[in-house]
């Protein structure tokens, strides 16, 4: 696939990408203007440069004279004082606009990937996107600042040159050009080489990486399987592409150098011959034919950069793409503009605008499938929650438990009907809005680099520690921020690695009752918690759910017998409803369900008693 793209954008005339850099480049434009006059001012001194040796050839070596040499050393100094001025401001300037684009590219992305729904990331991996907001922009912000500055300095400089030439003698400037389309046509020809060998490497070594990914992530499968021969032999296969093809890009970048090198022989030695001639009929002085020499070997370099950064632009091309692709993805689930004028967006919200909720829930003709699939998990599915209503949905793997409280939290958007919230759609209010009255603890926590007060002051910034221990205290976790060094000043780790998992989730919980949402959401929060903590939590939420609409999906089905109503759920539709007790009764998918379940726990028991 990247391959791919990387043909079709040499394909194409690679420039319409770089107008979606103009964004991120107008904010600079006084910079860069002044960074690339200082670029053709620097490339016109490099020229000026060899004349003053001409001049100290032509008079102090050939007349044997020593006059005005005091102004011929002012004068020359001042060139070079000027040249490392320019060069010195020019160069800071260029990293200036290389750090500032990276820079709004970076934010720009991040800024968007908080706008994006829950399905964007079902369909990227979190390689792909830290590769776009990463490496793209870099290579971008890279390649605009010292390849618009490399670009004005080898163009300038080439075009100086040539016109140097021809002012000071055109028959041996001509000598010199006619080696320029050999050259270049050697150049284009070792460089596409050189393209296709270097996008070779990059694809082996994804695969190196992936290698090593599996090998370390899968390291207990591989184990257990007894595998490691296999896997040690597909890795060395991977390792020898991509030494062979190292090889012989290395192979092929000596060679284009060599003929570079081998160029700007033949273009001194054509100086040399015919120069020679020339001054020996006295048409030339010595002088000059030194600058014509220093001109020759000059001006393979920039034919050089120019055939090299054609091929860059096109593998840059492709940068911009992915990085636009992402920048330019919209949201399949976003606000209407009429409601972002009202209530206001994530990073501007008007909440004088915000009305209370309350909880009343209800799901009217609601149909969804997945937008990367097309197996429909919900069907014309239809449920009213009376504000207060403690739900606990129940079923087995995929019948679309975790799916129906993600609809409630516009995690996704319904294919069809609507969801109601205090008899609102929930499209007419924004998402912000809702978000903020919901309190959702999941299966598998994510905690934030940090300290443990950081992370409980997400779901509230200005919390006391009063509000924190209290909130700690609720779901039984006071003992965590205790046997840690610090308190609730002490460090998480990233991702909340310094923690147990069962830790994570009691934070977690605690974060989510901090918050004092309207709706609580709880996935199986309580599965990587033992037993006895479970019941805890238990207690303290039968507490604090009280008066608040929440929605209980449980793995163990013995926490969830004191909720109003309990939700049977099997392939999008519900199949049983009611309470424990009246679901028990029924002696129906209910009941079979919870006696199994209690059969394994009590066998499981039995089984540790026994140990």
């Amino acid at each position: 696939m990247h391959d791919t793209q990387e043909q079709q954008a040499y394909v194409r005339l690679p420039w319409f990408g770089l107008k979606k850099l103009a964004p991120f480049l107008r904010p600079y434009a006084g910079i860069m203007v002044c960074m690339l006059v200082l670029g053709v001012f620097g490339s016109l001194l490099d020229i000026v440069v060899p004349l003053f040796l001409s001049y100290a050839l032509d008079v102090f070596v050939a007349q044997e004279t020593l006059a005005g040499l005091g102004r011929f050393i002012a004068a020359y100094l001042a060139v070079i004082l000027l040249k490392v001025a320019a060069d010195t401001v020019s160069t800071y300037q260029t990293c200036q606009i290389e750090m500032y684009v990276g820079r709004d590219m970076k934010q720009t992305s991040f800024d968007h990937l908080q706008t994006l729904s829950f399905s964007y990331y079902n369909q990227n991996s979190v390689g792909y996107i830290h590769a776009r907001v990463m490496s793209d922009t870099d290579r971008i912000g890279s390649w605009v600042a010292w390849g618009l500055m490399d670009g004005v300095w080898n163009f300038s400089y080439l075009a100086g040159i040539v016109a140097a030439m021809f002012a000071l003698n055109w028959r041996l400037a001509l000598f010199v050009l006619l080696l320029v389309p050999v050259t270049t046509v050697g150049a284009v020809y070792f460089q596409r080489k050189l393209v296709a060998l270097n996008h070779r490497l990059r694809e082996i070594n994804g695969q190196i990486t992936a290698g090593y990914n599996e090998g370390i992530t899968g390291a207990g499968a591989i184990k257990t399987l007894v595998i490691e021969e296999k896997m040690e032999r597909d890795f060395e296969k991977t390792t020898e592409q991509m030494r062979r093809t190292s090889v012989h890009t290395v192979h092929y970048r000596a060679l284009f150098l060599a003929m570079i090198s081998f160029s700007a022989s033949c273009a001194l030695a054509l100086v040399l011959w015919q120069g020679g001639l020339i001054s020996l009929q006295g048409v030339m002085e010595i002088g000059t034919l030194s600058v014509f020499m220093s001109y020759a070997l000059g001006m393979m370099e920039p034919i050089q950069w120019i055939i090299r950064a054609l091929s860059d632009l096109v593998s840059v091309q492709v940068n911009i793409e992915r990085y636009t692709r992402l920048t330019e993805t919209c949201s399949e689930v976003a606000d209407r503009p009429e409601v972002i004028e009202r209530y206001g967006d994530a990073f501007s919200p008007k909440k004088e605008n915000w009305e209370p909720l309350y909880g009343d829930i209800e799901f009217e003709d609601v149909s969804f499938h997945y937008p990367d699939g097309e197996e429909m998990i919900f069907e014309h599915f239809n449920l009213k929650v009376p504000q207060g209503t403690n739900v606990a949905i129940v079923g087995e793997t995929g019948a679309g438990k975790s799916t129906l409280v993600n609809l409630l939290c516009r995690f996704f958007e319904p294919t069809g009907g609507r969801i109601l919230v205090d008899g609102r759609d929930v499209r007419d209010r924004s998402q912000l809005w809702l978000h903020s009255n919901i309190g959702y603890v999941i299966q598998t926590p994510h905690l934030f680099s940090g300290s443990i007060a950081e992370n409980l002051r997400y779901a509230k910034p200005d919390a006391t520690q009063e509000e924190m221990e209290a909130a700690m205290r609720a779901v039984s976790a006071e003992s965590i921020p205790a046997r840690m060094g610090e308190g609730y000043d002490s460090q998480v780790g990233e991702g909340g690695d310094l923690l147990s998992t069962g830790e994570k989730q009691l934070i977690s919980f605690a974060r989510a009752i901090l918050a004092n949402p309207r709706i609580f959401v709880l996935d199986e929060a309580t599965s990587s918690i033992d037993t006895v903590t479970e019941k805890k939590i238990q207690d303290a939420t039968n507490l604090l759910l009280r008066g608040r609409t929440s929605f209980i999906i449980a793995h163990r089905l013995s926490t969830i017998r004191q909720a109003d109503v309990i939700l049977m759920v099997d392939g999008g539709r519900i199949i049983e409803r009611g309470t424990h007790a009246e679901l028990m009764a029924k002696r129906g998918a209910y009941y079979h369900l919870y006696t199994k379940q209690y059969i394994e726990e009590l066998t499981e028991e039995g089984s540790r008693h026994a140990i």
